[in-house]
């Protein structure tokens, strides 16, 4: 991978991924170790979920197709090692996020602040 060719982003704009039924078979164990570590990777480098999360959809029978793609995310990443988010270990970091509920149901909306109070209940 250190000889690899620089990729400007994680993900082609023409590249559409499928369930691709007549592709090429990889190792199951092997692919979701590179999901897994993509998935890590991106609680710093929130550029590339939409990315990882696209091809994890293909855990349960991954093809050639879909490692293509994780591997163009690892080449994506080995040109941008200098970017990311970093959080200090001793700094008053205060976290802001923000919700809209304007079009949503009251069910939906029940759920969504149970949830927003329990993830800030754990942190």
């Amino acid at each position: 991978m250190e000889n690899a060719k620089h990729m400007v982003t994680p993900m082609s704009t023409t590249c559409y991924l499928d369930r691709d039924e007549t592709g090429q078979s990889i190792d199951i164990k092997k692919y979701r170790g590179m999901i897994r570590s993509l998935l890590y990777l991106s609680a710093s480098r929130p550029g590339i979920m939409f990315s990882v999360c696209m091809c994890a959809r293909y855990q349960a029978n991954p093809k050639e197709s879909h490692l293509s793609v994780v591997k163009r995310i690892m080449r994506y990443l080995l040109g941008t090692i200098n970017r990311g988010l970093w959080y200090p270990k001793n700094s008053s970091y205060n976290s802001v996020g923000y919700l809209t509920l304007i079009l949503l149901d009251a069910k939906l909306i029940e759920k969504v602040l149970v949830a927003l109070v329990i993830s800030l209940v754990v942190l």
